[in-house]
């Protein structure tokens, strides 16, 4: 099958636009949200890393595009990932969720970083992030608060919603760009 597909409808067929491939998603934390998270990401066209450092929060039955990685050093999953990954960090430690985000920031290509917490949280990390040697105008690729807009509600499946609509938004922008500069390409 080629990148376009066919489908019937009634005698006609038309053509399909090719999918974007799924979201390689990253998900550093196991508490109520990483949960609710999944059960969503469970149904999208994404693989999920799911990592914590807690064993006994993963539940003993995941959808079949997660994949439970309990691990004593979860920073160094975030150099393993695959080039375009989408990391979320939501942890129960600010401490490591810094360091993770420390880690992240490193890196040059992934397509999104966002992390669960208040616009004060992404304060304080900015400046410690810069002290590190981040680079000011970088801090734009750093998504704190998480969630579209405009969702107050604090309930876990809520923040889930919210994060995985935010998710879907950026794909589809991706896909829609990459549609652009193949047309663009095309008719040079």
């Amino acid at each position: 099958m080629n990148a376009f597909s066919s489908v019937q409808i009634g005698r006609r067929s038309t053509v399909e636009a090719p999918r974007p491939a799924p979201m390689h998603i990253v998900l550093f934390g196991a508490g109520h949200v990483g949960h609710a998270l999944v059960e969503l990401l469970g149904s999208l066209p994404c693989v999920v890393q799911w990592v914590d450092e807690r064993d006994e929060l993963f539940p003993d039955e995941t959808p079949a595009n997660v994949q439970v990685e309990a691990t004593d050093t979860p920073d160094a999953i975030v150099d393993t990932a695959p080039p375009g990954a989408y990391f979320l960090v939501m942890t129960h430690n600010h401490a490591l969720d810094f360091s993770l985000a420390a880690r992240i920031m490193r890196r040059r290509d992934f397509t999104y970083f966002g992390m669960i917490g208040s616009k004060t949280k992404r304060v304080k990390f900015e400046r410690r992030l810069i002290d590190r040697g981040v680079d000011l105008d970088r801090l734009v690729e750093m998504t704190c608060p998480i969630g579209v807009a405009g969702i107050v509600d604090k309930a876990p499946a809520a923040i889930a919603v919210a994060v995985c609509a935010e998710l879907l938004q950026i794909r589809s922008r991706q896909a829609a760009a990459q549609a652009t500069m193949q047309k663009l390409c095309a008719s040079v």
